[in-house]
């Protein structure tokens, strides 16, 4: 098979071969390791290859299958996690140079529980530095490109993981979401993006942005293939103190294609904040097509949306300036400005305003549950706009100027503050060629309803199937 077609198989299919003895281990990762080779001067996705690791993995990955010791559908099958999952013997840098000789002597829980599924590590993904952004720059390891334009943001801070799933770098990534950084470059790069309930996921041995919104998840090209990736590496873990005891369904059998009667709500102020014209648009087109597969659309009310942006920030910039503290104040002239400006200012928020931050946090959550009561879903954009270019300051929205962060932000960070399963799907492309995002929301624990929406959109459209031109 063609090197390029082999990366554009979905981790399932390629799965599949594997199982069949049709594809090797080898023969994948060579495929997608020359696809790194081809594309990574225009993308720079990586900050740490690991290809001969790689290679002798998917040796001892065949040599495992063919003596009948297939450990699960992710046997031999390459991944790539975000540089702030810790890996035992491969540096784990944050995306910080501050970092660059940090060799972890332990997997974080989600990288273990990969390796133990026969997942083939690539190598550690770009990223925002910190994780301090959803824009996806790094002056330390470069700024990640988006495979659409390079001129463009591949968003943040899972800029890397985003860009490498969409240009068929690795099939499946790993990224963390704190104000939407899974989400955001999923939805900028045209990938599937799921942050799950927060809780399902172990966060230990991940370098924290804000301990109480952190929530791991995988970057995919289908959502067959987050739901596959999910089953591995959901279920709790007794060193990390958030991780819930809920039991582990098999997200997999979500994936039916029947929606009929699921009832998906669409909040009306999602649709009185700025959202560029043609994303409004396909977002709707989205939700209508949900709608003739079987659906109830109804129009809902979360009057607190509007200061979903304020309560985050009272919560998340203290308790990521608290974690980043002694660096700040050791190493704070060598940190990227706008990071080192956004630690500065969380030491300025008062005990008094980030507990008043998590009174409101509370109000909010009670409000979304009530909610979600009377739907099984929320539905909107899961970015008001299309990816901006590099360095911009501000987007412009309708005429008007928006800054970056903020607008990038504006749909995701509701559901971290939440906690609750939110996934971005991709529905459309703009006059311009750039992707756009569908989010889609549930309850706490129902990823099986999230996954199987999300799941009947895609197999109506022919969205994830485009491949970028890099």
């Amino acid at each position: 098979m063609d090197t390029l077609e082999l990366c554009y198989l979905s981790a399932a299919e390629l799965s599949r071969g594997v199982r069949d003895r049709k594809l090797s281990p080898v023969e994948i990762v060579d495929a997608h390791l020359a696809r790194i080779e081809a594309t990574e001067p225009v993308l720079n996705s990586f900050i740490t290859l690991l290809p001969e690791q790689a290679r002798a993995a998917a040796r001892r990955a065949e040599a495992e299958i063919q003596a009948g010791r297939r450990r699960g559908p992710l046997h031999g099958i390459p991944v790539g996690l975000k540089d702030l999952f810790n890996t035992a013997g491969v540096r784990t840098t944050s995306g910080s140079r501050l970092l660059d000789t940090f060799i972890p002597k332990e997997d974080c829980t989600v990288a273990a529980r990969l390796q133990r599924a026969g997942g083939i590590l690539l190598g550690k993904l770009n990223m925002h530095q910190f994780a301090y952004g959803p824009t996806g720059e790094n002056p330390d390891y470069g700024h990640m490109h988006n495979p659409w334009d390079p001129e463009r943001i591949s968003g943040g801070s899972s800029g890397g993981s985003g860009s490498a799933a969409a240009a068929g770098q690795c099939p499946i990534t790993l990224g963390s979401d704190t104000g939407g950084s899974i989400r955001i470059p999923a939805a900028l790069c045209g990938i599937v993006g799921l942050k799950p309930t927060y809780g399902l996921v172990s966060r230990h041995g991940l370098t924290p942005l804000a301990w109480s919104m952190d929530h791991p998840g995988p970057m995919t090209r289908t959502v067959e293939d987050a739901a596959l990736t999910l089953t591995v590496i959901a279920g709790h873990d007794p060193k990390d103190p958030a991780s819930s005891k809920a039991a582990v369904p098999d997200y997999m059998a979500a994936l039916t294609g029947d929606i009929r009667g699921l009832r998906i709500g669409v909040p009306k102020e999602f649709w009185a904040a700025p959202v560029d014209a043609q994303v409004a648009q396909s977002v709707r087109e989205a939700i209508a097509l949900l709608a003739e597969l079987g659906a109830v659309v109804s129009e809902v009310s979360l009057p607190l949306f509007s200061a979903s942006q304020a309560i985050s920030n009272a919560i998340l910039m203290p308790e990521a300036s608290a974690y980043h503290r002694d660096r700040l104040l050791q190493d704070g002239d060598k940190l990227y400005p706008p990071v080192r400006l956004r630690m500065e200012a969380g030491l300025f928020i008062s005990a008094a305003d980030y507990l008043r931050g998590q009174q409101a946090r509370r109000v909010f959550n009670l409000q979304a549950r009530r909610l979600l009561e009377q739907v099984d879903l929320l539905a909107g954009p899961a970015v008001p706009v299309t990816a901006p270019h590099l360095l911009a300051p501000t987007v412009d929205i309708g005429g008007r100027q928006v800054g970056t962060t903020a607008a990038l932000t504006q749909y995701s960070r509701p559901y971290n503050i939440t906690g609750f399963p939110a996934i971005s799907v991709p529905c459309g492309f703009s006059d311009a060629g750039l992707p756009m995002g569908l989010q889609l929301a549930g309850r706490p624990f129902d990823e099986l309803t999230v996954l199987r929406a999300a799941h009947a959109y895609q197999q109506a459209t022919q969205w994830h199937l485009r491949r970028p031109p890099v």
